[in-house]
Parts: structure tokens; C-alpha cells; sequence
């Protein structure tokens, strides 16, 4: 077996590799950017190298620096993680040369599946199914709307080389082909260094799920089973989960067995995915095969036992794979939730800076956190905002989201935006747990955007009584330290007013042998918890109900996070309610002529002048954030005044662009 390997990697995946790799008893070298000096998997690794500046292209993504590192260590294989060289078939073959091993599949099968105009040729060869559309290199934006055309609306422009949702845009028309072509292959550029572009045919009311694939160098390959992967943000996958809700066994079996048959066509040696877009019929077409290890991938470790970093590094050693198709056994349900860098309040925009705050859910047999940050860690505009991926398993699909329910509310992260609040909305919406989901669910279900977790009536009758008792603690501590209070002291009895979503409750608290109690508006609740001022979590039972909310201590009050809503309370007593109710609401500015900054990041291009007059919908200027290029659009007729920023430019939130007459 190895001795030592390189993880050409960063985040939750290098940290995902070197836990397997210990426990192999092989030794890991991390290799690390300007930007990624104290990350975790440099922490954790054996030993580190620096290879360049913070931007991928000076650092990850140069083949040369990851060879020397390996070299330099004596590191005998690469395990590349995904994204960044993972799929890469030039820097394999390089790798060939240098006689050190790639943990992941050989030269050809990158390079035919990697590209996803070869590799539907390959997949049609091998008997599987395939979506409708063209093969044809994509020239320009004509060339784009005249083969849109010919297929027929909607399409799917997609980049040759890409992955992640990059390079990618729906087309409903000639205006969005056009435009399509321009932003995915600027995008697939910056992303894969590879502008090819090709159309296919999208497929309405789409699910998407993919088949996990295993094979080695003698002729072996199994699949284990399905991922449903349908919840999508921009392509961008968000929560999936295995086995998927909506198959059947017949399905199943052919979609697996389509899979080894492309596989086995391209002599496929290592973890590998078969994506598939599958509709409302459960009729299957070949999306793409991604030839490195997944993102989601440890949903399907949850559901078959199987570690898959250990089986890849195994295979890259030339071991015959000890697990047959008979051996694969589908065991319970397993939810994973991205938790990302992000406001899902201002359109899932990215989030970067300093985590002050990060408490994860405690790990067990089914809550498992794979993350790459710790309390203190930068969350950088260079790469993916990808905090941690919290992955859950139970008996059954109702069981694994309670869990993940449970888990997320005990996620606590403070210094960056993210977007808990909106997993947990899905995990709590009535659809998503009837398995009733396609890839628009997203879209349908927000059409105009996530406004905040819904709170319920139970989730308000829980803060009302968690906010009473951590108002009556802070109470009971700031009297006992200034002398005022003794153990003989009376409750508060009828002294407090809470103020929860514009609504105004009458609320008492009483201290118990086993706990307190607080009647609020009539309804008395039973509250046990050895909650103490300063903890970020209350943990306790209310009603014998197990609770975790979220506490954060504001100037005049308190914001409780619990089951996605997030609100602010207020606790004053009935005077200062009713002077509170006499305040002047304060207006936000009027911003109304001004072009913002939506998120931290790099001005691409402003193709406009001063004293140009712009139309609703026009094109304004194009900013790359976390890899992705976003088109900001005028809202109305306008005309410019004032730009106040150029190409080239690294903009932070809220920063003026542009200012209108």
C-alpha cells in the first residue's frame, strides 16, 4: 500500500481524504495557497506545502507546483479531490510520466467522459440512454440561436468541460440563447480554461439522479446504488439524499446496469458517478459521467457501508476490488445538506470573511459533518463558499430528515452569512417530505426568492417560552451580582411584556423543584434546561419536547434561531412596552438611484458610458463571485450619471456601481 499521498486538493474534501488516509495508515501532504496558509486540511495534514498565490489559477490549478509538492515530499500518489485538476486528463497523463500514481480513473476515461460531447457519443455506443440534442461545437451567438432553434425551446447551453453548474444556462428563446452562450462560455473559460459550448434539449419537470459506479483495473466494476441530487440552486446541487424517493426497483437495476455497461465501454477504473435526468414517467437519459468522487458522495457510504476514498486509493494501487454487485446492500436513508457561505435573503448571494462563531452538530451513528473551517477560518471570494456538507441517516426517509431537522438547529455559525434557515425551510415543507421534487422545485417553491423560514405556531410558542426563561436567567444573574436579590426573592410574577413578530404577549415566569415555568398569554409551559447567560444554544425540554435554539443577545432584546425562522424578541415590562410602541419607525435610505454591489466581488465588465440612457432589463455591468458570473440587469429606464466602478475592480457588498438621473 502507499506510504504517503498528496491531496491536490483544499476544504472539506482534503480534510474528507486525510481522516480515510489515517486510518490506512498513510501519510498526507497538503498543498496550500496564500489564502489557505492556516486552513484545516494544512492543519491536518502530515506535512504542507505553499504553491502559489490565492487565485486557483496561480495555485491549485497549476499541474507543475502539484507534481514538484509531490516530488519534493515523496509522495507516491495524488488523490485529487474534486473540481480544480480532479478530472483533468492532461495533468494524469503528466502524472503518468512522473511515475506517480492517480487516485482516481486512467487518461482515457477522463478525458472521453470529461468532455460531455465525446462522452455522449460513448454512452449512445454503450446502450444507454441519451437526451436529445447537438453535438456541434457552438461558434457564436448566431450559431447558438440557430441550433436552439432547430432542436426546440427550451434548451440547455452547456459548457464542454464543465461541472458544478458552471457553463451552464437555460434558453427559452433566441434573446436568452444568445446571451446564454456569451456568459456560459466566458464562464466555462475562466472556470476550465476550455470555452467549447454545446446544446441540448431541456428536459421540463426533470429529476436528477445519479448512479455511483466502482471499478478497477482487472475488469471489476459494481454500482451502489442512486443519489437523488433534484434540489438545485443554478444547477448547483443543494440537498441530496439515497437511495431516491421516487425510483423503483425495475428502474433501479437499469440504471445501474446502463452505468457499468458505459463504464466497462471506457475501461473504468476508480469511484465514478452516471448522472441522469429522469422524468415524470421515470423514463432516464444520460446527463454526464463525472469521473473523480462526487460531493455527495457520503450519502451513499451512509446507505452501503462503503468507504469510497478507501476503495479509490485501492484501486490506484492495483488491488482487485473485494465487493461484488451481490455485496451491495441498501441500508436506510441518508439526507446531505450544503451549507454554504451565502445570504438566502439577498438571492443566495455569496458570503465572505471571518467566522467568529462555529459550533457544528456533535457527531454519531447519524449526524456526520464534513467540513474544511474551524472558529476563526476565512471563508475567501476565491473559491466555492462551501462551509461543511451535514449529512444525516435513519431507518427511514422520515427519520433522516428529523435528524437533519434536529442537526441543523444545532449548526451554529456567526461572522458569515449562510443559509441554515433555508435547509431547514425545505427540510419542514410538506412537499419536500412527500419525495414530490424535480429540479424546479427551488424556483417553484421560491418563486420570489426565500424570505425567511416560515415560523410556525408551535416553533412561536417555543421562542416565547425559551426567550421568557433566558430573559428571566439574565435577570436572575444581573440581580444576584448586584446584591439585589437573595434566595428568598419573588418570581417575576406578571411583569413582562414579549414582543414577537410585531404581536405583544403578557408573559410570567416561575421558578420550580425541577425547572421553571412561564405562562405566557394564558398557555403555561414546563421548561427544564441548564442554559447559562452567554451560551449561543438553549438545550433543554419544554413540555418534555427536546429542544435547540439558536440565542444571540441583542442591544434591546434577542434574536432565536430555531426549526429555520429567525426572529427578534423583545422582553420589556408593561411600561416600557408601551412607550416602546410610541417610537418612530426609522426609514432605511433611499437608494433607489443607485446600481449596488450585490455581493463581494470582481467587476468582468460595464459596456456603458455616463449619459447613457439604459432599458429595464438592459445589461449593466457582469461580477465574478465564488467562480460564478452574475449579470446585473437595469430595473427601469434610466439614465447613467455616474459609474463609479470599473473592469477589474474587487467590490465588497454594497458598494456603488453606478448612479442614475
Amino acid at each position: 500500500m502507499f506510504t504517503k499521498i498528496l491531496i491536490a486538493n483544499r476544504g472539506e474534501i482534503a480534510c474528507r481524504v486525510i481522516k480515510t488516509a489515517r486510518k490506512m495508515g498513510i501519510k498526507t501532504v497538503a498543498v496550500y495557497s496564500d489564502a489557505d496558509a492556516d486552513a484545516l486540511h494544512v492543519l491536518m495534514a502530515d506535512e504542507k506545502v505553499h504553491i502559489g498565490a490565492a487565485p486557483a489559477a496561480e495555485s491549485y490549478l497549476i499541474a507543475d507546483k502539484i507534481i514538484e509538492a509531490a516530488k519534493q515530499t515523496g509522495a507516491e500518489a495524488i488523490h485529487p479531490g474534486y473540481g480544480f485538476l480532479s478530472e483533468n486528463a492532461n495533468f494524469c497523463a503528466q502524472l503518468e510520466k512522473e511515475g506517480i500514481a492517480f487516485i482516481g480513473p486512467e487518461v482515457r476515461a477522463i478525458g472521453v467522459m470529461g468532455d460531455k460531447i465525446e462522452s455522449k457519443k460513448f454512452a449512445a455506443k454503450a446502450g444507454v440512454n441519451t437526451v436529445p440534442g447537438s453535438t456541434e461545437i457552438i461558434t457564436d451567438s448566431a450559431h447558438a440561436i440557430k441550433i436552439a432553434g432547430e432542436i426546440g425551446y427550451p434548451v440547455m447551453i452547456k459548457a464542454s468541460a464543465g461541472g458544478g453548474g458552471k457553463g451552464m444556462r437555460v434558453a427559452y428563446n433566441d434573446e436568452q440563447a444568445g446571451e446564454g452562450f456569451t456568459s456560459a462560455t466566458s464562464e466555462a473559460m475562466s472556470s476550465f480554461g476550455d470555452d467549447r459550448i454545446f446544446i441540448e434539449k431541456f428536459i421540463e419537470e426533470p429529476r436528477h439522479i445519479e448512479i455511483q459506479v466502482l471499478g478497477d483495473a482487472h475488469g471489476n466494476v459494481i454500482y451502489l446504488g442512486e443519489r437523488e441530487c433534484s434540489i438545485q440552486r443554478r444547477h448547483q446541487k443543494v440537498i441530496e439524499e439515497a437511495p431516491s424517493p421516487f425510483l423503483d426497483e425495475a428502474t433501479r437495476a437499469s440504471m445501474g446496469a446502463q452505468s457499468v455497461a458505459l463504464a466497462k465501454e471506457v475501461d473504468y477504473q476508480s469511484a465514478g458517478t452516471v448522472e441522469f435526468i429522469v422524468d415524470k414517467n421515470r423514463n432516464f437519459f444520460f446527463l454526464e459521467m463525472n469521473t473523480r468522487l462526487q460531493v455527495e458522495h457520503p450519502v451513499t457510504e451512509m446507505i452501503t457501508g462503503v468507504d469510497l476514498v478507501e476503495q479509490m486509493i485501492r484501486v490506484a494501487y492495483g488491488e482487485k476490488l473485494s465487493l461484488t454487485q451481490d455485496d451491495i446492500k441498501l441500508t436506510g436513508w441518508a439526507m446531505e445538506a450544503r451549507v454554504y457561505a451565502e445570504d438566502p435573503l439577498r438571492g443566495f448571494l455569496p458570503s465572505i470573511g471571518r467566522v467568529v462563531k462555529y459550533s457544528p452538530p456533535e457527531e454519531s451513528d447519524n449526524v456526520r459533518v464534513d467540513t474544511g473551517i474551524y472558529e476563526g477560518s476565512e471563508i475567501s471570494m476565491y473559491y466555492d463558499p462551501m462551509i461543511a456538507k451535514l449529512i444525516t441517516f435513519g431507518e427511514t426517509r422520515d427519520l433522516a430528515i428529523g435528524h437533519m431537522r434536529t442537526a441543523l438547529d444545532r449548526y451554529y455559525i456567526r461572522g458569515v452569512g449562510h443559509n441554515i434557515a433555508f435547509l431547514a425551510d425545505v427540510m419542514n415543507s410538506a412537499r419536500f417530505q412527500s419525495g414530490n421534487i424535480t429540479t424546479n422545485y427551488i424556483a417553484e417553491e421560491y418563486p420570489d426568492g426565500f424570505n425567511g423560514g416560515a415560523l410556525s405556531d408551535s416553533a412561536k410558542k417555543t421562542m416565547l417560552a425559551v426567550a421568557q426563561t433566558v430573559h428571566s436567567f439574565e435577570m436572575g444573574r444581573q440581580s444576584h451580582i448586584s446584591g439585589k436579590m437573595n434566595e428568598d426573592a419573588p418570581d417575576y410574577k406578571d411583569k413582562w411584556v414579549i414582543t414577537l413578530a410585531n404581536e405583544n404577549f403578557s408573559s410570567s415566569f416561575f421558578a420550580t423543584k425541577d425547572g421553571c415555568s412561564v405562562i405566557c398569554n394564558g398557555e403555561t409551559y414546563s421548561v427544564m434546561s441548564d442554559w447559562l447567560p452567554g451560551k449561543p444554544m438553549f438545550e433543554g425540554k419544554i413540555n418534555g419536547k427536546d429542544v435547540c435554539v439558536q440565542v444571540d443577545r441583542l442591544k434591546d432584546g434577542y434574536s432565536l434561531s430555531y426549526n429555520g425562522a429567525q426572529e427578534k424578541i423583545f422582553i420589556r415590562t408593561p411600561r416600557e412596552a408601551e412607550l416602546a410602541a410610541l417610537m418612530p419607525e426609522k426609514m432605511p435610505p433611499d437608494m433607489s438611484s443607485f446600481l449596488l454591489c450585490p455581493m463581494p466581488g470582481l467587476i468582468v465588465s460595464i459596456d456603458l458610458n455616463e449619459g447613457d440612457e439604459v432599458k429595464a432589463g438592459q445589461i449593466l455591468c457582469v461580477v465574478e463571485a465564488m467562480k460564478m458570473e452574475n449579470i446585473l440587469r437595469a430595473e427601469k429606464d434610466a439614465v447613467i450619471k455616474e459609474i463609479s466602478a470599473k473592469a477589474g475592480d474587487n467590490l465588497a457588498v454594497d458598494d456603488v456601481i453606478i448612479e442614475f438621473e
